[in-house]
This record gives C-alpha cells, structure tokens and sequence, in this order.
C-alpha cells in the first residue's frame, strides 16, 4: 500500500529545484516524473514534491543500483540528495562518480548545483562553466545565464543589471527596444525563462537577480507585442523587489496598448457583422424571388392549359 501511495505522490507532485537540476533527462532513470511544467510563457516555478515522496524513491533508486551497478541510478541518487537538501552528501556521491567516470555533463551540473545551494559559490561557478564547456547547449543553451548569475553572486551582487546577466539592455524609453532580431529574442527569452523558471522554485521574494530578469522577460515581451506576458512579467519583477519609474511607466503604457488594441479589435469585428447580416438578406430576396418565379410559372402554365381546354 505504502509502495502504490508513494508511485502516486511521485507521479502527481513535482519536485522543488532551485539552480539547474540535471539527471540527464526531466525524468529519472526508473521512470520517475521530476517535473512537469504548465504551457505559460511566464515562470513561475515547479511544484514541490513532498519529501516523504523522495525518500521512498530514494530507497528504491538505491535498491535498483545495487543490483545494476548502472551509473545512472548512482546520479539519480545524487539528485534526490539535493532535493532532500542533503548538499554534502550529494557532492561526495557526485566527486565519486567523476573520479570513476570523468568529464559527465550530468555530474558536473549537479555538483555545480549542490554548491551554490549550500552557499559555496565560487565552488558552483567552477563546477558549471566546466558544465557548460561540456554540453554548451544544455538547459535550452541557457547555462550562460547561470554563469553570469553566479559570477554576480561572487562578486557581491552589486549593480546588477541587463547588461551584466544577459549581455544586452532594452533601454530606459516608455517602450523598450532593442537590436536583436526576432529568432534572437526568443531564443533569449527562452534562456532567461528557464533560469528564472529554476529558481522561483526554491527563491521566495525578494531577490535582485531573479527581479532583474523577470524585468527583462517583461521587456521582451513586450517589444514581441505579447502585452499580457509583458505586464505578468513585470509585476513579478515588482514583487521580487524591482523598482523604479521605467517599470511602473512601462505598465502603464501596456494597459494604453491593450485597450487600443482591443477597441480596433471590436471595429474590425463590427463590419464583419454587418457584412454577414447583409448577406442574410440578400439570401431572403433570392429566396423570395425564386419562389415568386415558381408560382408564376405555375400559373402561366394553368392558365395556357386552360385555354386551350
């Protein structure tokens, strides 16, 4: 019984992560579901799974190595480590795992991970940037972002800013702009989504790093017309501790935008109606014209037989 409650604990609750939880796939190796994320387009974190939930996965993950000897369990088993919090114990099992096979993206996320959840951050920026010089394009080619946040983190979090954890601004303009492209602002929304995503998981408000790119998620959406997104982003940005006039004028003008857009949304819906009105009647006087012709010709055709009668 225990056994069928834990599969449904872990099956329906995800799991609280906070930087990038790695165990090679979003599931583990048993099948397991980490997390499941919903279609919004604005972070808002994972569900937590409930460590009663782990530590029965823990037990079986453990139970199934120990029969294998498969190495990927030993990593699964790390990772419920650090998603029981158990941060040392996590990096012994991962330093163990590169001792005996080297240079894996998995285990270097991981440890990287267990580090900056402990506090050690210039341990976790070593271990990620080996990470990233190993599979460049991981976590939706978002690791360049988890650099910078931890090299922010390093250096004492001061001035953070657009330029400093995305290497681009959108200027201090009432509408935000920019010199990328359309595929590169997605790409990059996608990048900061994904980071942000993480560690909303785990971080509660406030925090400058996480308020600063939800700013940023805010001004690309805007700039891609996506007003709903934008405003979500930005008042996110505010309760993480974001502040300042440019945001505040920013949600102003997209509350403007939004209304103009629904009234020229209502107008172009109005002729439509009345052109579809239009064509009813002109249905109805066909109708009637074609009937009127049925009956004339009926009784053209009664009265020339009569006639002729």
């Amino acid at each position: 019984m225990k056994k069928i409650l834990s599969f449904f604990l872990i099956l329906f609750f995800s799991i609280k992560i906070f930087a990038c939880l790695n165990g090679e796939t979003k599931t583990l190796k048993d099948g397991t579901f980490i997390y499941e994320d919903s279609d919004s387009r604005v972070p808002y974190g994972h569900r937590h799974f409930s460590k009663d939930a782990l530590n029965e996965t823990l037990k079986r993950i453990d139970s199934i190595y120990n029969k294998t000897k498969d190495i990927d369990y030993l990593s699964d088993k790390g990772l419920i480590y650090i998603l029981l919090e158990k941060y040392d114990k996590a990096i012994e099992l991962y330093l163990n795992i590169e001792k005996s096979n080297p240079n894996r993206y998995s285990t270097a996320s991981n440890i990287g991970t267990a580090y900056e959840l402990k506090g050690d951050n210039i341990n976790a920026l070593k271990w990620i940037k080996k990470s990233v010089e190993l599979d460049p394009k991981s976590h939706h080619n978002s690791e360049w972002i988890h650099v910078k946040i931890l090299e922010a983190k390093v250096n004492g979090e001061k001035n953070i800013n657009s330029n400093l954890l995305i290497n681009t601004n959108f200027g201090e303009d009432l509408i935000p702009k920019t010199d990328k492209n359309k595929s590169e602002l997605g790409k990059l929304y996608d990048a900061i989504y994904y980071q942000v995503n993480e560690r909303v998981t785990f971080i509660e408000p406030k925090n400058k790093i996480v308020a600063q790119l939800y700013f940023d998620l805010g001004n690309i959406a805007f700039i891609e017309k996506r007003f709903y997104d934008a405003d979500d982003n930005y008042k996110q940005a505010i309760e993480y501790g974001f502040s300042g006039n440019i945001i505040q004028q920013r949600i102003k003008e997209i509350s403007r935008l939004e209304k103009i857009k629904e009234s020229k949304t209502n107008q172009k819906e109005k002729p439509f109606t009345e052109w579809k009105i239009e064509r009813n009647v002109i249905d109805y006087k066909k109708t009637l014209l074609l009937i009127f012709g049925i009956v004339f010709l009926v009784v053209i055709s009664y009265l020339f037989l009569r006639k002729r009668k």
